[in-house]
């Protein structure tokens, strides 16, 4: 006799993987169509899942991509969460901070005079 395939529901899976604080914000997020089982969006928090799923789903303006390897029984540690999936996430691409802000807030008198001397003008006072 085979063993049925063991399944679980896709909100408490994401809440047991701890992907999302509670079982109702990952219900949330399901229920707004933001969440892919294999390719197809699933808009219902009880859709079974099991061991081999692709999921897709946004999350902190990253794009997950998790392939689950195990329903779990209970919400763990996080060792133990991350047990539950195989991250197949691109890496993440460190966007460069603002070019035009160093951090150092408004010029001072000394760098604009500085700035306006490397433009040409000695006196930034005199008329044009």
């Amino acid at each position: 006799m085979s063993e049925a395939r063991q399944t679980i529901r896709l909100d408490k899976w994401l809440w047991q993987a701890r992907f999302f604080k509670s079982r109702s914000l990952a219900a949330e997020i399901v229920s707004g169509g933001k969440v892919r089982v294999d390719g197809v969006p699933v808009s219902k928090p009880a859709r079974a899942v099991g061991a081999g799923n692709v999921l897709t789903f946004a999350q902190d303006r990253r794009v997950r991509v998790v392939r689950i390897l195990d329903c779990g029984n209970r919400r763990g540690p996080a060792t133990e969460a991350q047990g539950l999936y195989e991250d197949l996430s691109p890496p993440v691409v460190q966007e460069p901070a603002n070019p035009r802000f160093d951090g150092g807030g408004r010029p001072t008198g000394k760098d604009r005079r500085d700035m306006n001397a490397a433009r040409g003008r000695d006196d930034p006072f005199a008329l044009e």
